[in-house]
């Protein structure tokens, strides 16, 4: 029998185009520092939830097409306590209270970075079996993301030959 493994924390990895901004947006939308900072490098590590998040600076690298990253939180007085900081300190992009997208109905709110990733911050109030009536769109980015947002052009994807690494020594890919 397999034993289960709980991962201790999650990593993820972005590409920004201006590391200052980059810093200078998640101090304030994480609330504390970066715990590393060196040339063309960042990086987050959150207790709460459980994160390890870094930045390259590599502006022909940033993904358009990316969708988007959120927390949830435990309770809707957290959610209201993180939207009043987040409005005080002006990186709110929407607001939704008792919107029921994805098939449930959240109250959240959204901030945009400077590469323009979307980060949600909402709380879970429960499961339904309908979807708000603006998210009923063929359009796949309808749902989950804030409805002013402005297209951008889609990345073409390429497939790598076998012989080929996805990361090159030298590219700033960690």
């Amino acid at each position: 029998m397999m034993k289960e493994t709980t991962f201790p924390r999650m990593h993820i990895s972005l590409y920004v185009s201006d590391l200052i901004q980059t810093v200078n947006f998640y101090s304030t939308f994480f609330g504390q520092p970066a715990s590393k900072v060196k040339k063309g490098y960042a990086k987050y590590e959150l207790l709460e939830p459980s994160l390890i998040i870094s930045f390259v600076e590599n502006p022909e690298r940033v993904s358009s097409s990316f969708g988007h990253l959120g927390i949830q939180v435990g309770s809707k007085d957290e959610m209201e306590r993180r939207l009043e900081l987040a409005k005080a300190q002006g990186i709110v992009s929407k607001e939704e209270i008792g919107t029921a997208c994805c098939y449930a109905v959240q109250d959240k709110f959204w901030a945009d970075d400077p590469d323009g990733y979307q980060w949600e911050v909402y709380y879970f109030h429960e499961d339904v079996e309908f979807n708000d009536p603006k998210f009923e769109s063929a359009d796949a980015s309808a749902c989950c993301m804030p409805l002013e947002r402005e297209e951008k052009p889609k990345i073409q994807m390429v497939e790598l030959s076998d012989n080929k690494s996805s990361c090159e020594p030298g590219s700033g890919c960690c």
